[in-house]
C-alpha cells in the first residue's frame, strides 16, 4: 500500500508492504523499518517496530502514539484528487469533469459564495453519481454547464475564485 500523508501539516509518502514500512517526509531521507501490528479493540492497536512497542489509537483524523497526538490526513494517489499542495487553494480553480458523463444537478450559481469541500455539481458517469466539491473557499465566478448536459473528460464545469 502506497499513500501520501500529511502529519501535523508536514507532507510525506508512506509505503507499507507486508511487514516492512518506508516513511519519507518531503525534503528528508526515507526511514525504513520492519513492523508488526495487532488490533486490540476497534481503533486501538499494538505496533511493534524494530523491537519497540507502541500503543496506537486512531480516530477522526487524529492518531495517538503512546499518548502523543498527531493530526493525520491520508491521500491514496490512485484517487484522482490526490494530496493538495500548499498553492492548491490560491488563484482561480477550474472544476473539471473526471470522466465523460451527464450533469445530474448543478448545486450552485454564478456569484454564490462557497466553502472548501462544498458540493458544486453532480455528474453521473458509468452509472455512478459523483459530487464535485470546491477545493477552496471562494466565489463561483463562472458556471459552464447545466443540468442534463453531456460532458467530456477534462471539460471545465465551473470556475472558483
Amino acid at each position: 500500500m502506497k499513500v501520501e500523508v500529511l502529519i501535523n501539516g508536514r507532507a510525506a509518502r508512506l509505503d507499507v508492504d507486508a511487514n516492512k514500512l518506508r516513511y519519507q517526509p518531503e525534503g528528508a531521507e526515507a526511514i525504513e523499518r520492519e513492523f508488526s501490528i495487532e488490533p486490540m479493540v476497534p481503533g486501538s492497536y499494538s505496533v511493534l517496530i524494530d523491537g519497540r512497542s507502541y500503543d496506537v489509537v486512531a480516530a477522526g483524523g487524529e492518531v495517538r502514539v503512546n499518548g502523543r497526538v498527531f493530526h493525520v490526513e491520508v491521500f491514496d494517489p490512485r484517487e484522482m484528487r490526490g494530496r493538495k499542495n500548499a498553492a492548491a487553494g490560491e488563484g482561480r480553480q477550474k472544476i473539471a469533469a473526471m470522466m465523460p458523463g451527464k450533469v445530474v444537478r448543478v448545486l450552485v450559481q454564478q456569484g454564490d459564495a462557497v466553502e472548501a469541500g462544498q458540493g458544486l455539481v453532480v455528474v453521473e458517469a458509468m452509472k455512478m453519481q459523483n459530487e464535485m466539491k470546491s477545493p477552496k473557499a471562494g466565489r463561483v465566478i463562472e458556471v459552464k454547464t447545466r443540468a442534463d448536459a453531456t460532458v467530456a473528460a477534462g471539460e471545465v464545469l465551473m470556475v472558483i475564485e
